[in-house]
């Protein structure tokens, strides 16, 4: 018979699942500031490059938290999402488009995660588990804001500039 399972377990699982995404964002950041145009979009992924280093080491503290290993679990939607960007890239490299295609794709991993930080700041707050939470919502909060720095970016050139063209 099988152990019923958990709102805990379902928190590791999940958990697992967004060190594996942030992992995964880490590897494409710097393809996507390679391939942008503008310098203040690549210097928005630069940034949030090193924002992800600090929110994988705080999954990490999340796991210790739990007394668990950290690892990872794949994840699909961030494979589908990152391949969606990649996709992007080859189609509008070297186009006055590939700005606003880059935003639209680190928008989609943005909105991914900041659904994914919002569910784990929760459960940790319901699972009594105070230090997690707080831990969650820094990320959360980056998340958020980076998210709206993309819509400055996107409001002030990249997508004029695509539909100029």
């Amino acid at each position: 018979m099988t152990k019923d399972k958990t709102l805990e377990d379902l928190f590791h699982d999940t958990l697992k699942d967004i060190y594996y995404a942030e992992r995964k964002i880490l590897k494409a950041l710097p393809k996507m500031a390679r391939a942008a145009s503008s310098p203040d979009l690549k210097a928005a992924f630069e940034k949030h490059k090193g924002e992800t280093e600090g929110q994988i080491d705080r999954l990490q503290q999340v796991f210790e938290l739990m007394g668990k290993r950290a690892q990872g679990k794949t994840c699909d939607a961030i494979e589908g999402i990152v391949a969606e960007g990649e996709e992007i890239i080859e189609e509008f490299k070297g186009t006055p488009a590939i700005d606003a295609g880059l935003i639209s794709a680190a928008q989609a991993v943005e909105h991914y995660e900041i659904a994914r930080y919002g569910t784990l700041k929760r459960w940790a707050e319901v699972l009594g588990m105070t230090e997690a939470a707080a831990l969650l919502d820094q990320t959360l909060a980056e998340e958020s804001m980076t998210d709206t720095s993309l819509t400055a970016l996107a409001d002030a050139s990249a997508n004029e500039m695509a539909k100029a063209a």
